[in-house]
């Protein structure tokens, strides 16, 4: 005779499994932010030395990479880009 918990147990692991999707689909915006980052300066001919790729590449804060992807589009230099607020 079963415990009638099988509807539960269904249900952590369905929501488990979602959080799994979840956290998935963030690191993918945040490495594809970063990768459209480099792209765009790429396009525009702005230089981008090893140090700063690997900072835009190994930046996981999706707020910060949006603030660089906005400034990529217009900047003329990668250090205007990366700059301080």
């Amino acid at each position: 005779m079963g415990t009638g918990l099988s509807h539960f147990r269904g249900f952590v692991a369905e929501s488990f499994r979602d959080e799994g999707r979840v956290e998935g689909r963030v690191e993918g915006r945040v490495e594809g932010r970063g990768e459209d980052i480099l792209r765009i300066l790429a396009v525009r001919g702005v230089a981008v030395p090893e140090e700063a790729r690997q900072r835009i590449a190994g930046c996981k804060d999706l707020a910060v990479l949006d603030v660089w992807f906005e400034r990529a589009i217009t900047a003329t230099t990668v250090d205007a880009v990366l700059a301080e607020s």
